[in-house]
Parts: C-alpha cells; sequence; structure tokens
C-alpha cells in the first residue's frame, strides 16, 4: 500500500458554495471488511457525497487527490516495520484520524502472533524466511500515533460508521454507545440463551454495536466488537466454569478478534498461567 500523496494543493472552491471536506481511507494489516462496510453504505453515500470528498480511497478507486485530508479512516493493524513508518506519514497528512475496526483498534487477529514466537511460524510456513519482514507483535493504530476516535466491531457497523462520520463534519462527539451486547438482547426482545438454555457467552463484557446478532439464533456472543468499558470478566469467568468452560475455553474465548485488548489479554493469560 502506497504512502500518502504529496500535497500539491486544493482546487479553489466555487463562489459561494459550502467547501467540502476531504475523507481518506488507508488500509493496513487487514481484510478489507471495515472499507467494505462503508462502500456499503449505498445510497448514504450519495448524500455524504455533498459534504465530503473522497480524495483517497484505494478499495474504491485508483483515482486520488493530495493531502493533507480532513478526516482519515484507518483499517488495520501494524504488523510490519514499513507499516509503523507509513502510519506516521498518514498522521501527519490527517488533521483527525479515526481508526475503525477490530484491527485497527485492538491489533485484530494478527495479535495473536503476541502470544507466541514470530520466527518459529516464519521458518515452518516460509521455504525463506529470511525474506519476510515483520514485527513480533500486531498492534493497534493508537499504540503508534493519537488517535481521534476508536470504532469497535469485526467487521465496523456501517450505521455507527455514518453516525461518527456526520459528528466529524458537525463537529461534536459521536453517539455510539459504550453499553454491552446484554442491552441489545434486551432491546430486540431476545431471551438470555446463558440464563435460559445455559449457553457459554461474552455478551455481558463485549462492545454493543452488532444488534445482538448471534443471542438472537440461540448461540453465544463471540465478542466480535470487543471489551464494552469497564468489563467484569471476573465475574463472567467464574459463571462459564460453572456452565463447563476449562481453563483452556477461557484462553480461547478471548483470543479470538481481539485478543490484543487489554481487558482480554488479562483475561485470557489470567487462565494460561493456572
Amino acid at each position: 500500500m502506497s504512502s500518502p500523496p504529496k500535497h500539491e494543493g486544493s482546487p479553489p472552491n466555487q463562489e459561494g458554495s459550502t467547501p467540502k471536506q476531504s475523507l481518506a481511507v488507508w488500509k493496513f494489516a487487514s481484510c478489507d471488511g471495515c472499507q467494505l462496510s462503508l462502500l456499503d453504505c449505498e445510497d448514504e453515500l450519495l448524500l455524504l457525497g455533498e459534504r465530503l470528498e473522497i480524495s483517497y480511497f484505494l478499495e474504491a478507486s485508483s483515482a486520488t487527490v493530495a493531502g493533507p485530508y480532513d478526516v482519515s479512516l484507518v483499517e488495520g493493524s501494524i504488523t510490519t516495520p514499513h507499516d509503523a513508518e507509513r502510519i506516521q506519514e498518514v498522521r501527519r497528512s490527517s488533521r483527525a484520524l479515526i481508526t475503525i475496526g477490530a484491527c485497527a483498534t485492538t491489533g485484530g487477529i494478527q495479535a495473536l502472533r503476541n502470544f507466541a514466537d514470530v520466527e518459529e511460524f516464519a521458518s515452518i510456513v516460509y521455504a525463506s524466511p529470511e525474506y519476510v519482514s515483520t514485527l513480533d507483535t500486531s498492534t493497534p493504530i493508537s499504540a503508534h500515533v493519537a488517535v481521534d476516535f476508536e470504532l469497535n466491531g469485526c467487521p465496523i457497523n456501517k450505521h455507527q460508521l455514518l453516525e461518527v462520520i456526520a459528528a466529524h463534519l458537525a463537529g461534536r462527539r459521536p453517539r455510539v454507545r459504550a453499553h454491552s451486547v446484554c442491552v441489545e438482547c434486551k432491546r430486540r426482545g431476545t431471551v438470555c440463551v446463558t440464563v435460559a438454555r445455559g449457553v457459554p457467552c461474552l455478551g455481558p463484557v463485549t462492545h454493543a454495536g452488532c444488534g445482538a446478532i448471534c443471542p438472537a439464533y440461540d448461540r453465544g456472543c463471540y465478542g466480535c466488537y470487543g471489551p464494552m468499558e469497564a468489563p467484569n470478566t471476573p465475574a463472567l469467568n467464574a459463571r462459564m466454569a460453572e456452565l463447563g468452560c476449562e481453563e483452556v475455553d477461557l484462553v480461547r474465548v478471548y483470543r479470538t478478534f481481539h485478543a490484543g485488548a487489554d481487558s482480554f489479554r488479562q483475561a485470557s493469560e489470567a487462565h494460561e498461567r493456572r
């Protein structure tokens, strides 16, 4: 992925028109799913086009406009030395920087490498591992540069993304709720799978945003939106142990999409040491 194009000056606005804000979308180590959530906005994108100029978004178009940019959306984690340098360039060219998705906010599934020996993996997988340039860890964007807002999800909720963009345009704080998935279950009238069926579920400690899809289909939440604010993982772990979860299960359940999130990492490490 290329670095930000050098600034060459912006074209003048038509007299009397409201100047559009420039938007850039960047990809680091990720699957592109959160960028696709932006493209999935479809009709809403047309409305945003009246206020935003999409200046750099290689997932959508090879045509680019030079920065600096009013707002940058960043998907993906930092996993290579080159990425660690490139995110600094992105930060310098962005007036506001918003991270989107599990990879950008907590390191993503790639953060599983943080618990293992990367050199050993590379020697097993690649015929010539000496050509592989990678870091020992996968880290969120906030570990490298200042971030103005983090939007959780794997992938993100497009309606939450639109709210974040609209809030930026209006100069206000995004109204993205920080409660747990349990609240979403109650709002849609879903019977608790843990209470009613004894199914282990991460809903009590997971950030809302998915609409509680999994519990609605009689399966437990597996934490794709990451930890909510101040999650009480010890209390949940005790309940999950009562439901038959062993230590190895509790380690694995926290090491999925958000293995690098502090609260989930600490919860997994606590059971790994026993």
